[in-house]
């Protein structure tokens, strides 16, 4: 099956977020390894701001797709963008079967697909619990899951803030994990073992560096 493509938009953001995450958040990225070089994948991560996506997408090889809240395609000139940028929309708390029949389709078609499971950024930097829509969509689309953390970004941009502002911001991923057979509880429950895991080890590693550094150490989030 081939393999779906970046659009020149995407390509051309990309460039400009790689530099832009460097200078801005000293971004930096571990494990993308980890991610399967062609089929379909779900990417689970924490979602800390509105920075996520890009924290998540921007150092990796193949293009990402992305579920979005439907009000933000509304406009129609920032709809069609984020459509370039491979998003689509999903209704928030209504059940929508469209979005999680085109998802599952997608994974089936060799996508890369970001989800958030906790289902709407946090407001302290910690996980929440997370939601059980996601263990439906990877019974029935039958395609590895790959946990993502994120550190950092829920201080680089809070959830009552307006703008982000400069804060460093580091991402892991993890092995992938096969859920073949598994039931939807079960699903969640590894899930969240993965990323509560992931989160730890970034944070361990953010004290490590500063105090290498002689700095002091930086808040959980």
């Amino acid at each position: 099956m081939p393999q779906p493509n970046a659009s020149l938009l995407y390509k051309v953001c990309q460039v400009f977020c790689h530099v832009g995450m460097q200078v801005v958040f000293d971004l930096k990225v571990y494990g993308a390894e980890h991610v399967p070089a062609q089929g379909g994948v779900l990417l689970l991560s924490n979602h800390q701001s509105y920075l996520d996506p890009v924290c998540v997408a921007v150092r990796l090889r193949r293009p990402v797709s992305f579920l979005a809240k439907s009000e933000l395609f509304e406009p129609w000139g920032f709809g069609w963008f984020i459509r370039q940028l491979n998003a689509y929309p999903i209704r928030q708390g209504a059940g929508d079967v469209g979005a999680m029949k085109e998802t599952i389709a997608k994974l089936k078609e060799g996508h890369v697909l970001n989800v958030y499971p906790e289902g709407t950024r946090t407001p302290d930097g910690e996980i929440k619990p997370l939601q059980s829509g996601f263990a439906l969509v990877v019974r029935r689309a039958g395609v590895p899951i790959v946990p993502v953390a994120i550190a950092g970004s829920f201080r680089a941009w809070p959830r009552d803030a307006k703008v982000f502002h400069p804060s460093p911001v580091r991402v892991k991923y993890g092995p992938p994990m096969h859920m073949d057979g598994l039931k939807p509880d079960e699903i969640v429950s590894r899930v969240d073992r993965a990323l509560h895991g992931l989160l730890a080890d970034l944070r361990r590693m953010d004290r490590a560096e500063r105090a290498a550094a002689g700095l002091a150490a930086s808040p959980a989030p």
